[in-house]
């Protein structure tokens, strides 16, 4: 078993964060300040690195499922969108974030297209997520 699956995910997405904010790998958009995740949410996310969170999450979401596009992780990081009296439906996540944040991933070096299948994780975005949970590992 992989040791990215063993580890705590919040410790490893956090931990992976914070790598990829001090490496400036990935840089959130000008609009990142002001847009909800979803149309599930009422509004936009409280933490001020959330971008480098949303990245980190995706990058260990395409590491575990493989190829993986925009609409499948929309389902992944979607949400229960309560609609007033009525009974409340599943909404899927915003399409422009994780579009933005793989488009982001991929120029750092991390990901890459498998044709029409998604994106894969490079060898150096499978490096960067086994090292972080051999650190979480250890300590």
């Amino acid at each position: 078993m992989s040791l990215v699956l063993a580890v705590n995910p919040e410790k490893l997405i956090k931990k992976v964060a914070a790598y990829l904010k001090d490496t400036q790998l990935v840089k959130p958009p000008p609009w990142a300040a002001f847009v909800k995740t979803g149309v599930h949410k009422e509004r936009p996310p409280v933490d001020p690195d959330w971008w480098y969170v949303r990245c980190a999450a995706v990058l260990r979401k395409v590491y575990i499922k493989g190829p993986i596009g925009v609409s499948r992780l929309r389902t992944l990081f979607g949400g229960r969108h309560r609609r007033g009296y009525r009974p409340p439906v599943f909404a899927k996540g915003s399409g422009s974030i994780i579009r933005k944040a793989l488009q982001q991933l991929e120029t750092a070096g991390l990901l890459t297209k498998e044709g029409r299948k998604g994106r894969m994780l490079t060898a150096k975005g499978r490096e960067l997520l086994e090292e972080a949970a051999k650190a979480l590992s250890k300590g």
